[in-house]
């Protein structure tokens, strides 16, 4: 039995909702105190009890949410079975009775999508046991049972029904939507086959499909067309027989991985030979069709001619690493060549540069005009080209006249010189361009060594100042590289960039020389000597950058400064030693002589020392002392005049012109180291020598002038310069250069050693 507990209407639960049936007839009424089975006591005197309907709802919307899940909420649900009860009410109560409410009542209940079993169970059951004692407790049972017992049934037979017309119904639909889902997938896969088909024959650019053994499946005219074969032919012809021995490297390989699965799509450039063997480029892109399961099924090859572009392209290629004069390699494919020699050569592996440029060429065109240069250049690469075919060298054009020689393999000395040797030889043969029939030549800088040892740039940088040495050594050869005199000139160019900057920093000394009379060999004057203190290469004499500051010009900044310091002593032991009336000497060299400021610098100098002018003695060279066209310096007479002693310095090495000594205000000559040095030895040459000395040291007295010999360094020249009258002498032999506190030191011990002979 089915068990309904539901709360008398007089009870604390408040009333249900008001009933959708409109029936005045029908009244409230309190329900009684008694029950059956849970249900409340039935109330008598009406046709149903519309508060018992209500409950008997409540009751059934209770069993169908626990039966599953209700579209609608409770309250919907509460309505919609009160008015099925009434209606079950109002079909039991009906005259004539008829079960088809019952039936519409199974409907309905499937059309509110109420269609679990357990609610069509409960609905039925709770029908045949307790609907007329809630609902219609006033009439007797055997008047309601036979009707209710038929409204069941047929409720029974309304929900199955109206449940197995609606499956069928879902059942329909569901196969229509499945036969046009069906057709819209054919219509659909007949439209892409289409457009496929439309793409795939009429496309511009060829298109294949092969299976993974590389068997063509298809291709379109176009792909025919552009290898010159029938569909039908490509159709037989397997992947492989379209590749080359020479397809770029790789390409096999790119195709095997993407066949395997390892790549899903692959995209070069490649050549292919048509049909008639003519060759054809083109921008290959193969794709991977897999299937559902990810195994390759086929590939699909898109190929488009690229011909034209490709031969454009090898044209600018040509064009940007090739000399457009002479057809050699330019200085850009010769500098990429030589950057992958050093980087695949072993640490054993040697490169060999000759460097070449050609003598005179810039008179070539200045002369004979540019046309004729560019047919000379023209021939000289051809026939340097032609000297070294054969042997895998490259010859390139750097530009101008300039070409260089890589020997990459077997690039030993001799093998780089022999190079040198044919290019030299090729050069030299005359030209015939037109009339002209010329004779040209070249110098070249030759530098070989290992890779391990040197870079690009080293040796770039080695072969052009190899070059620049054989420019400078007479042309028409070639000079190898040599580092040690390469690290003479860059010490040199770093003391001529240094020089300046050291003037300003204080790095220059001065040291003095003490030059005796030869009689007593009593100290009368001293030789001014600048040092330089290099921070780096440590004290450096006058020989190793005085002719640098001669090629720079510095040596007038210089000069000024030796001049200055050298005044500021001479004027300090003239205070302190008046009666040694001590000479300073300082060398004045011909760019100082040229300047048009020497004579004002020399007497700014001595006004500013105080030093009297005929303590002070400049020495200058036989080419400094004559300016242009033979004539004597003007400025000369000018510091003549200042009361400035002039002495000639080296002299008889120079232009040995006698007759300027008597036009000239000097006042000293000093011989020539060389003399010096020769008249020591017994052999003829000492014994010339001494007879030149001896000539000079009579020449210059006679013209009023003394003499000093330089360089003495030995006792024997010392007395043989003695006997020769020579007045005075300076050398290692007598003191070496030293600071000015020494000279004060000798200068104090002898004014001490004249006051113990007074005393």
């Amino acid at each position: 039995m089915v068990s309904i507990s539901v709360t008398a209407a007089g009870g604390d639960e408040s009333p249900a909702e008001e009933s959708p049936v409109d029936d005045p007839s029908v009244e409230e009424s309190s329900g009684g105190e008694s029950a059956v089975d849970g249900w409340p006591a039935p109330v008598t005197g009406s046709e149903f009890d519309r508060p018992g309907a209500h409950r008997y709802a409540e009751c059934w919307a209770r069993e169908v949410a626990r039966c599953g899940f209700v579209a609608t909420s409770t309250a919907e649900s509460q309505r919609l079975l009160l008015a099925q009860t009434v209606r079950l009410a109002r079909a039991v109560l009906a005259e004539p009775f008829t079960p088809q409410p019952g039936y519409d009542i199974g409907r309905a209940l499937v059309d509110a999508h109420l269609t679990e079993p357990g609610v069509l169970d409960w609905s039925v059951r709770a029908l045949g046991e307790q609907f007329r004692a809630v609902v219609l407790p006033a009439l007797p049972d055997a008047t309601t049972t036979p009707r209710i017992a038929a409204l069941a049934g047929a409720l029974s037979a309304g929900f199955a029904g109206a449940l197995r017309q609606r499956t069928l119904s879902q059942q329909e639909r569901i196969a229509q939507a499945a036969w046009e889902a069906r057709d819209r997938v054919e219509r659909a896969l007949r439209d892409s086959e289409a457009r496929f088909r439309a793409v795939f024959v009429d496309a511009a650019i060829g298109i294949g499909i092969a299976d993974v053994n590389g068997q063509v499946i298809d291709v379109n005219r176009a792909f025919a067309d552009l290898l010159g074969y029938s569909v039908d032919e490509l159709r037989e012809i397997n992947v492989a027989a379209l590749f080359h021995r020479d397809d770029a490297a790789g390409m096999w390989e790119l195709y095997q991985q993407l066949i395997e699965g390892k790549q899903d799509a692959v995209r070069v450039e490649k050549r292919y030979f048509r049909k008639d063997g003519s060759a054809v480029w083109t921008d290959l892109a193969v794709s991977l069709i897999r299937h559902d399961d990810g195994r390759p099924r086929f590939t699909v090859a898109m190929v488009e001619d690229i011909t034209e572009r490709h031969e454009l392209q090898q044209r600018l290629r040509y064009q940007a690493s090739h000399d457009p004069l002479t057809g050699l390699p330019n200085r850009t494919l010769f500098f990429d060549r030589l950057g992958e020699v050093f980087a695949t050569g072993g640490p054993d592996d040697r490169v060999g540069i000759c460097f070449l440029d050609l003598d005179g060429f810039k008179a070539v065109n200045d002369s004979l005009g540019h046309d004729l240069g560019d047919n000379l250049l023209v021939t000289v690469a051809r026939r340097l080209a032609d000297c070294v075919a054969g042997q895998g060298h490259l010859v390139a054009r750097m530009g101008g006249d300039e070409f260089v020689i890589l020997i990459d393999h077997n690039a030993g000395c001799r093998a780089v010189k022999a190079v040198a040797d044919l290019a030299l030889a090729a050069v030299a043969e005359p030209v015939q361009i037109g009339e002209h029939r010329l004779s040209v030549s070249a110098s070249i800088g030759v530098v070989s060594g290992p890779l391990a040892t040197t870079s690009v740039a080293e040796l770039m940088k080695a072969a052009d100042v190899t070059l620049y040495w054989a420019k400078a050594e007479g042309r028409n050869r070639w000079v190898s590289y040599d580092p040690a005199r390469r690290a003479r000139e860059q010490t040199r160019s770093a003391l001529i960039a240094g020089m300046s900057a050291a003037l300003h920093r204080g790095e220059f000394v001065v040291d003095y020389q003490p030059i005796v009379t030869l009689a007593d060999e009593a100290i009368c004057a001293v030789e001014a000597l600048v040092r330089w203190r290099h921070p780096e290469l440590g004290l450096l004499g006058p020989d190793e950058f005085i002719g640098l500051a001669e090629e720079t010009g510095l040596i007038v900044d210089l000069g000024r400064w030796v001049l200055a310091r050298a005044c500021e002593a001479a004027s300090r032991w003239h205070r302190d030693f008046p009666e040694a009336r001590l000479v300073v000497s300082v060398n004045l060299a011909a760019r100082q002589a040229r300047d048009p400021a020497i004579v004002g610098t020399v007497s700014e100098v001595l006004r500013q020392t105080e030093l009297p002018a005929d303590l002070l003695q400049l020495e200058l060279t036989e080419s400094a002392v004559m300016a242009t066209a033979g004539e004597p310096l003007p400025a000369l007479r000018r510091l003549a005049a200042l009361g400035v002693r002039l002495a000639i310095d080296d002299f008889g090495t120079g232009y040995s012109n006698l007759a300027y000594l008597r036009r000239l205000p000097i006042h000293n000559l000093k011989l020539a180291g060389p003399f010096v040095e020769g008249i020591r030895s017994s052999d003829r040459q000492g014994l010339v020598d001494g007879r030149i000395v001896d000539a000079l040291v009579r020449l210059a007295h006679a013209l009023g002038l003394t003499v000093t010999a330089e360089a003495v360094e030995t006792l024997g020249q010392a007395d043989q310069l003695r006997a020769l009258g020579c007045d005075a002498a300076q050398g290692r032999y007598f003191a070496a250069p030293a600071p000015e506190g020494e000279i004060t030191g000798w200068l104090t011990a002898r004014a001490r050693r004249r006051r113990d002979d007074v005393a």
